[in-house]
């Protein structure tokens, strides 16, 4: 499912500190949830197997179907975790993420006002990366505390040490692919080696044609990515070429 890191030096230095982001939230999360998190991340590091059944641990996911989230639930399921899929209906989800949604269970949720929020950004040439992201997690979150779960994943690559897993208001949020030192060409070959190399989606790509100069804003995140090594060289350069050819 994932293999050992080696000898990655800098992520055996990402995993070594996202070991003491776990130690922090311990309590939060049980001993259950814990010993298997640290037992992925060891895993990791050396290779050792685990005792991979399950645990009657419930995370729900931030499931939007792509890339990231798609491993993140198979190796969350993989390793034993009971992993509630939770989807926000959004105006430019199409027929097939919602069918792939679907058949992995997820769970439908809404987002208030969320078209208003980003019609709005849209019509001032802002970006609309950062409220979507920020609406939908909200959403997910509701959901995940109305219905007792402790734990809530998401399919960030970047948010490496003490933001790889940490709590909030009661809440833990576990950004897997980050807190296991996952990269972008790990994550393509664990869902089956098929990745669409284009950036963003159609209200993004309707926000470039309104107002061009938002596309830096989408380079420096692949840049962003580039630089902590989740992305390869040639990844970057085909998802730049995408946002500027839009």
């Amino acid at each position: 499912m994932i293999r050992p890191v080696e000898k990655d030096f800098v992520k055996r230095y990402r995993l070594e500190y996202n070991l003491e982001a776990l130690e922090r939230v311990r309590e939060k999360i049980g001993e259950r949830a814990y010993s298997r998190l640290r037992a992925l991340v060891e895993y990791r590091l050396s290779g050792k197997d685990f005792d991979r059944s399950p645990i009657g641990v419930k995370i729900a996911l931030a499931f939007s179907a792509g890339s990231d989230s798609t491993a993140t639930l198979r190796i969350l399921r993989w390793a034993g975790f009971d992993v509630v899929p939770v989807t926000a209906r959004l105006p430019q989800m199409n027929e097939s993420v919602i069918g792939r949604a679907s058949s992995e269970g997820a769970v439908f949720v809404d987002v208030p006002g969320y078209l208003d929020v980003i019609t709005d950004q849209m019509d001032k040439g802002a970006p609309i990366c950062g409220k979507c992201h920020s609406m939908v997690m909200e959403a997910v979150e509701r959901y995940s505390r109305e219905n007792g779960i402790g734990i809530l994943a998401s399919g960030d690559l970047l948010s490496s040490g003490l933001i790889s897993i940490y709590e909030t208001d009661g809440l833990v949020t576990l950004n897997l692919p980050a807190f296991l030192a996952l990269d972008k060409a790990e994550i393509i070959e664990l869902i089956g080696g098929k990745y669409d190399l284009r950036f963003g989606c159609p209200l993004l790509w309707e926000t470039f044609r309104r107002a061009p100069s938002v596309k830096r804003f989408a380079i420096q995140r692949v840049l962003r990515e580039l630089r902590a090594r989740a992305i390869t060289p040639e990844i970057a350069e085909a998802l730049i070429l995408d946002v500027l050819t839009r």
